[in-house]
Order: structure tokens, then sequence, then C-alpha cells
């Protein structure tokens, strides 16, 4: 991500951070343990490979993430939050509450169309509601937000 001088309100520079499109649903992608690059890429569908990449580059750059080389021939990598990324969790949770108060997508939108909740949502670890049976199947579909 390219840096600007900003006018040094610790707002933008944190929007300078996160600001990109992906940089939270990657942290989201990331907040249940590391993943490597082929799973963050099914995950969040629709993004390039070039553009996920790019991205994660970003935030190797700017400490959110850590590349781990798993070795290998094809090499194999993994991405893991780093601690400075991790203090990103509270936010990913009020884009989340945000997201539903303002009537965009809920959580059962996802576990509907995937079959289970994202990584980082407090309902995939809360006891099943009473009612019909939730689909068991874990996916790693289309995990991306809309907001209208």
């Amino acid at each position: 991500m390219r840096r600007r001088e900003g006018d040094g309100c610790p707002v933008a520079g944190a929007l300078q951070v996160v600001g990109d499109k992906w940089t939270m649903l990657i942290v989201r992608d990331l907040a249940g343990g590391a993943r490597r690059t082929t799973e963050l890429l099914g995950a969040l569908h629709p993004i390039s490979s070039r553009t996920l990449v790019e991205r994660l580059r970003d935030m190797e750059r700017d400490r959110l993430v850590e590349r781990r080389s798993l070795g290998g021939s094809p090499p194999h990598v993994e991405y893991v939050l780093t601690e400075r990324g991790r203090r990103l969790l509270p936010l990913l949770e009020a884009l989340r509450a945000a997201g539903e108060a303002l009537d965009c997508n809920a959580c059962d939108d996802r576990l509907s169309r995937s079959g289970d909740y994202c990584e980082a949502c407090p309902n995939r670890h809360a006891p099943p509601a009473p009612g019909p049976a939730r689909p068991h199947a874990r996916s790693r579909g289309d995990d991306s937000i809309v907001l209208l």
C-alpha cells in the first residue's frame, strides 16, 4: 500500500494500513490461525492471486502478518497474524456488528450459503440453536462481505 503523508490523526494512519478492500477480509480469514496462500485464495473469491499476493506483501511489510515458508517444491507458504495484526480483531468485530446493524448481511446468510460461519464469527463456537440441524460441512467458498 502506498504511504501518503497524513495529517497526524490516528484514524488516517489506521486507514492507510487497513483501508484496502481486502485487508480486513484477510484478517478475518487468518483470525482462526495460519492459512496457506491457496486456502486464502479460495476463501476470498473473487480476489485474483496477484492482488492477494500484493496485499499479503503489504500486510507483511506493515507487520500485520508473518510469512512462514513450509519448504517443498514448489515452495509452500502460510501466513499467520502477528501480535500487531491481532490488534485488528476488535475492529473486525465492530465491522461485523455494523454490518448486522445496517442489515447488510447476517451470519446466518453465510451459514446457509457455505455451511459454516467465518473464522472470526462469534456464532462459530456458540452452541447450536434449537430447531432444524445446521449443515456441518465446512466450506472455504465465498467469504465476501457485501456492504450496501
